[in-house]
């Protein structure tokens, strides 16, 4: 796909959602600013995707929560907004924002109508670049914080995942919760919120999609216009860490009927050459449906649980192979026995033909529906380049996924399931895994 400058001469061919093909354009700011445009003008409508990497693992040593808090309060007033004043300009326009964080990135979503563009532009900028971090919103949203924070040590959906992050990654960020705890949070003066901000939301780090009904020369001034300001650099990238786990079972008790487990060990990284044919592997195994081995074994012969499934979270500082299931308190130890054998048997042996065939016409039938929105576009053309997928990928991935061979499956499974390190961390009051805690 061409690359286009501003000013920018070339004109894009109109892209609906259910296309066969997905004409996407890049752009580059006159400030170096790049993104990736899906131009689509039947609706008066833009939506805009802007991904800051880097998120919650950026927090400093004995900062925890510093950024969760930091992108709570980007719509609690900016310039000379208070949070009042921000919220009722937005509804005004009737523009939509949304600012969140996850380990890895601070996501940034804005839509709006063409016809309020710059305005609409405007006040994002200034939640991007001039946020008040007013005190009164600050204690108001760590309030709001601590709230959750007390809430979730009484969840066990949370407590299991808190528990095999930190056996997993200890002192690394992603050994702990982005929301920090209690006492942290409670520590945060606006001066960390400050910093955590100028770390965080810098233009080296930065990636945009767009869709809607914006052209690329449009987008390429528009960039500048929201993004210039931005601090040129923020703070270096978390460090990776090594993934380490043996086979057995940790016990975190909790007084609840059912037990709640995640499993897990190393997986594959988002650029390993393996790892396309990895997770079509894993749609075999426990992608969630109910053809998948661990849904057929666990639930549907054993009713053992009404659901488990198996992921790959290839995150930027380390690579997971992880899943889930829950059962009851006394059926829980048969369910990890099950999961264990499955898991084995498809490392030695790998899958049948006839699974991956269902498993290929599968994914390739379900992939143009994820294309149904204009914001559902800017979302995957971030992702992509947050990736590091060529520009051509939504238009080429069906194709790798019908080229994957049986061979390439059974080699892959061989390589990526690794049942001598299969971990599980349990949640609950589990009948016949009462062990200390591993």
């Amino acid at each position: 796909m061409t690359k286009l400058f501003a000013p920018i001469a070339a004109a894009v061919m109109l892209a609906t959602p259910l296309r066969a093909e997905i004409d996407i354009v890049e752009v580059e700011s006159p400030g170096g600013i790049n993104a990736w445009l899906v131009e689509e003008h039947s609706i008066p409508f833009v939506a805009l995707e802007l991904r800051f990497k880097g998120g919650a693992s950026l927090d400093l040593p004995g900062k925890r929560g510093a950024t969760n808090l930091m992108v709570g309060l980007l719509e609690e007033g900016a310039a000379d907004m208070d949070s009042r004043a921000f919220a009722e300009a937005a509804e005004s326009l009737a523009a939509s924002f949304s600012f969140d964080v996850g380990d890895d990135a601070v996501s940034v979503s804005a839509k709006f109508l063409t016809e309020n563009q710059d305005e609409a532009l405007a006040l994002l900028r200034d939640a991007l670049t001039q946020p008040r971090f007013d005190q009164d919103a600050i204690d108001r949203v760590r309030a709001q914080v601590v709230s959750g924070v007390r809430s979730d040590q009484q969840d066990p959906d949370f407590l299991v995942g808190q528990a095999f992050d930190a056996k997993v990654f200890g002192d690394h960020p992603y050994g702990s919760a982005i929301e920090g705890t209690e006492d942290s949070v409670t520590a945060l003066t606006r001066d960390d919120l400050v910093a955590a901000y100028k770390g965080a939301l810098a233009r080296d780090r930065v990636y945009v999609g767009a869709a809607g009904a914006v052209s690329p020369e449009d987008l390429a001034l528009m960039l500048d216009k929201l993004l210039g300001d931005l601090p040129a650099g923020g703070l270096p990238q978390a460090p990776d860490v090594a993934v380490a786990t043996e086979a057995g079972v940790t016990v975190v008790p909790f007084d609840v009927p059912q037990s709640v487990a995640i499993f897990g060990h190393e997986g594959l990284a988002r650029d390993d050459p393996d790892f396309f044919p990895a997770f079509v592997l894993n749609e075999i195994l426990g992608g969630g449906g109910f053809e998948a081995r661990l849904m057929e074994e666990v639930r549907e012969k054993r009713g053992l649980t009404y659901g488990v499934y198996s992921y790959l979270v290839p995150k930027d500082n380390a690579a997971l192979y992880l899943g889930r299931v829950s059962s009851a308190n006394d059926r829980i130890a048969d369910a990890i026995d099950v999961i264990r054998e499955e898991w084995r048997k498809m490392a030695e042996n790998g899958v049948t033909a006839e699974e991956l065939e269902s498993a290929k016409t599968y994914l390739t039938g379900a992939y143009p529906l994820r294309f149904d929105g204009n914001g559902r576009i800017a979302n995957i053309l971030v992702g992509m380049q947050m990736d590091d997928l060529p520009v051509d990928y939504v238009n080429t991935r069906n194709d790798k996924v019908a080229a994957i061979t049986l061979d390439d499956i059974q080699r892959v499974a061989a390589r990526v399931l690794k049942p001598d390190a299969l971990h599980f961390v349990v949640v609950g009051q589990p009948v016949g895994l009462d062990m200390p805690s591993q």
